[in-house]
């Protein structure tokens, strides 16, 4: 099977790649060849930058392929270009939704693919819907042979689950507060990207699914304070934690604040049943217990990626002046 993902060393996509290869495809990666990461051995680098349709155009020259992958399309305009780059060249075009955009807030649990789509609090994720709207509208009317891929929240070694990243980690080993949104108690699925690629790479190139949406999420449900508590063990310290509602945190950072109330101050629990019928070896084998340790050790290994935010550093100082104001 020839595959061809536009990106494919990103968090997410790093381990499909691994995956991909490991499984004796032939696999394509399109990018500029400016990625922080190396491309996998093995893989088939095309130069080329996709905002850029007449460079990809040059890539591709006449190859066809039985999937194409698109990691980096986030507006309608990209699955424009998409569809006219990629009309007659492939078998099956993966559009990389997003989890966020299932309704906010959320009507019912657990969470399954005909749960609606609807997020009134983030760009970001309205913009996923209407991508979703264009590449369902192109396969109903020119036959364009899509399959939305959903995932949730799927980090690597590389990233840390909270808003802040390493200031947060470092508030903690310095015996800092670090805020927690609402209280803490709202349950949250992390997914470790190794496990996505299992079930990812199981639905390249099955006629099941064209045409439909699968969602691709872990199966531990944690709270935030729990998801705080296991960073904290994990650096080796403990965490003084704070709670503030989100819409406060809002009103001093409306970007991180519309990412909470579009997603992560929302309770998820997701219903996999789909996926696992699709996909039977699919299981969420690495527990973010165990996931957080690595994520340690890489941030532990070189000081220069522990890189601190002094306006985030003096934001959470500002907001959590103001609440233990109101409330000591």
């Amino acid at each position: 099977m020839r595959i061809l993902f536009i990106g494919g060393t990103g968090i997410i996509s790093s381990a499909c790649s691994q995956l991909a290869l490991e499984r004796g495809y032939e696999l394509y990666l399109l990018n500029r060849g400016q990625s922080s990461r190396p491309s996998p051995a093995g893989a088939k680098i095309l130069h080329g930058d996709v905002r850029d349709p007449a460079s990809v155009q040059a890539a591709l020259g006449d190859l066809t392929f039985d999937v194409v992958v698109n990691w980096v399309a986030f507006t309608p305009q990209h699955i424009e270009t998409d569809l006219e780059l990629f009309r007659g060249r492939t078998r099956q075009y993966v559009f990389i939704s997003s989890a966020s955009a299932y309704q906010k807030p959320i009507g019912h649990l657990p969470i399954t693919e005909s749960t609606p789509l609807h997020n009134p609090f983030w760009k970001y994720s309205r913009d996923k819907i209407a991508c979703e709207e264009r590449v369902t509208q192109a396969y109903h009317e020119d036959g364009f042979p899509i399959t939305i891929v959903r995932p949730s929240h799927t980090y690597d070694q590389t990233l840390l689950p909270m808003d802040g990243g390493y200031t947060v980690v470092d508030r903690m080993r310095r015996g800092q507060p670090v805020i927690v949104h609402g209280d803490g108690t709202s349950l949250w699925t992390l997914t470790h990207h190794r496990d996505f690629a299992v079930g990812f790479v199981g639905l390249l190139g099955r006629a099941q699914v064209i045409g439909d949406a699968v969602q691709i999420t872990g199966d531990e449900w944690l709270t935030w304070n729990q998801i705080f508590g296991e960073v904290a063990r994990a650096a080796g310290t403990t965490a003084e934690i704070v709670h503030v509602p989100s819409e406060v945190i809002a009103t001093f950072d409306p970007e991180w604040g519309a990412g909470l109330l579009g997603d992560k101050s929302h309770s998820v629990i997701f219903d996999n049943t789909k996926l696992k019928r699709l996909v039977p070896d699919y299981r969420a084998n690495i527990p973010f217990a165990r996931g957080i340790e690595e994520v340690m050790a890489w941030y532990d290994a070189d000081p220069a990626r522990q890189v601190i935010n002094p306006e985030l550093n003096r934001t959470m100082d500002a907001i959590i002046e103001q609440v233990q104001r109101v409330r000591p």
